[in-house]
């Protein structure tokens, strides 16, 4: 290992300090449940953080330290986007669309924190959610080169 990556505690205990975690440059938008999360984390992650004891891992101080502060930026730049109502798509909104293949998809769009695609969630800035933003409906996309329907919104 590189000693560049590896820092020499006044112990004397060599761990690795951890990079911190890349914060999007896209507005933070959020669902009401996104924010429950967010705040839940950084709740989570300071009470575990306080519990830890001089004498514990240094390798673990450093993680929670770094996801600290991750979720209280993210914390700090939501944008909270109450519930969507309307015939368009937008932030929040359930779509399920038509595949090519006659398939049904239902989504919600979300934040980019809470997006979870195999439970049926996709951020906002996700290419499909983008390219469904603002249509109706009936309507139709092509992305990555496939189509994609509107067959309703919730």
């Amino acid at each position: 290992m590189s000693r560049a990556f590896v820092r020499e505690p006044e112990g004397g205990e060599a761990f690795e300090d951890l990079p911190d975690r890349p914060i999007s440059s896209h507005p933070n938008y959020v669902t009401p449940e996104g924010l429950a999360r967010i705040e839940a984390e950084v709740a989570r992650l300071e009470a575990e953080l306080s519990g830890l004891s001089p004498q514990q891992d240094k390798a673990d101080h450093a993680r929670l330290s770094r996801d600290l502060r991750y979720w209280s930026a993210r914390k700090n730049s939501a944008e909270l986007v109450e519930a969507f109502e309307g015939d368009t798509v937008r932030f929040g909104a359930t779509v399920t669309v038509l595949r090519e293949d006659d398939t049904r998809q239902t989504f919600r769009i979300v934040g980019e924190d809470e997006a979870d695609p195999a439970t049926g969630s996709i951020s906002y800035v996700a290419p499909l959610a983008r390219a469904l933003t603002g249509k109706g409906v009936g309507d139709t996309v092509t992305v990555n080169d496939h189509e994609f329907e509107i067959a309703e919104i919730r």
